[in-house]
């Protein structure tokens, strides 16, 4: 009984013990490095407190190394709010990369606006978070079906780095349209915008007149996008036409991933072997995320064998 308990009692610190790893000085500096470039993105450092949810207290102590009373928890925390890219893995420059790239600079320094439709897994999303990660007054919501008009907003707000709390959603509307139009080159991104409900959706009118010739806006989301929209004016559905209208009654459509994207994703990410990059190719069915897993899976293998 006794050597089963403590069997027991050292399995349990092992799981506590690599669950509640304790984070290195070299992982904060690097989370540090981070924090700097993203208040640099914000802005400023009260509007970056505000959209990690973090004090502005906090934010010094960690850029002037006051690290002592910072648990390792907060830092995870402020990790997980800052950090676009995942760790080990480099976005390679595939040709929707470099074309989404294009538009949205395009977008966002003439203040246009854009419906953008691609296949599930062809890079959309990777690549938007790359470029906000990039350029100063990006703002992009992943939306959700769940979403209501108060919660776009208040996402907005926060992504501004602005409070929200107590407002009605006029007032969180007039909050954003005013600090919008004080910005040099915002740009707005709804990604995955076909999942937003229509009365939601619909605040896609209500930017564009209010911020038009003053800050880029972008749809982008699957060809269900392009499927939605010209149904909705096909069938007379209120706000449809004027949403197609404010995109120039056009889609721009990313192209299908091809070899050359996956060739360019393996070399990249430290897959040199022809063979193994034709079987991932011939595996992926045309999806970044499948070619990803891949890549993941092989890396192991050849990490395990060396």
């Amino acid at each position: 009984m006794e050597s089963r308990f403590n069997e027991n009692t050292k399995c349990n610190q092992l799981k506590h013990k690599y669950k509640y790893k304790v984070m290195k000085k070299t992982e904060k500096q690097a989370i540090k490095k981070e924090l700097i470039e993203f208040i640099e993105q914000m802005g400023s450092q009260n509007k970056a407190a505000k959209r990690i949810g973090v004090s502005n207290a906090l934010i010094s102590q960690i850029i002037n190394d006051k690290w002592g009373s910072i648990k390792d928890d907060m830092w995870r925390h402020i990790r997980s709010q800052i950090t676009v890219t995942d760790k080990g893995w480099n976005l390679a420059p595939t040709s929707n990369y470099r074309l989404l790239t294009r538009i949205l600079s395009n977008v966002q320094s003439n203040q246009l606006v854009a419906g953008i439709v691609g296949d599930a897994g062809c890079g959309k999303t990777s690549t938007v978070k790359q470029y906000a990660r990039e350029h100063k007054n990006v703002y992009t919501l992943h939306c959700s079906e769940f979403w209501n008009r108060k919660y776009f907003l208040s996402q907005l707000l926060r992504k501004m780095g602005m409070e929200h709390g107590g407002l009605t959603v006029a007032e969180m509307m007039m909050e954003v349209i005013t600090a919008l139009r004080k910005k040099h080159n915002p740009l707005v991104i709804l990604d995955e915008a076909d999942k937003l409900p229509d009365q939601v959706l619909h605040f896609f009118i209500t930017l564009y007149n209010e911020l038009e010739d003053s800050c880029g806006l972008v749809l982008i989301a699957t060809n269900y996008l392009k499927k939605r929209i010209t149904r909705g004016v096909n069938l007379n559905r209120r706000g449809y036409k004027e949403i197609y209208s404010r995109i120039g009654r056009s889609f721009i459509e990313l192209r299908m991933v091809s070899y050359t994207d996956v060739l360019s994703i393996c070399h990249e990410n430290g897959i040199a072997d022809p063979q193994t990059i034709k079987q991932i190719w011939e595996d992926c069915e045309n999806d970044i995320r499948r070619v990803k897993r891949s890549v993941i899976a092989n890396k192991m293998i050849l990490k395990q064998a060396s």
